[in-house]
């Protein structure tokens, strides 16, 4: 075996490990991270509390004072 083809099986090797590394922490990254959630986020007009609530509510009572408030648009 010649020193060019040693070279080329050495980079191959290790760039072929590197892409294996790379899809399994891509595949880790997906499996374990946080899905993105769904809730509307609000913000009590009275208090400043900053709370999550369901998709489908257009109005929630905040939890610390019950002020209703409507979701923050961002």
């Amino acid at each position: 075996m010649t020193i060019p083809n040693m070279i080329f099986t050495y980079l191959l090797v290790v760039g072929g490990a590197l892409s294996i590394v790379a899809i399994y922490s891509d595949f880790r990254r997906q499996r374990f991270g946080p899905a993105p959630s769904e809730d509307r986020i609000f913000r009590c007009l009275r208090c400043g509390y900053v709370y999550t609530d369901d998709q489908d509510v257009d109005r929630s009572r905040c939890a610390q004072c019950g002020q209703m408030n409507e979701p923050i648009e961002f």
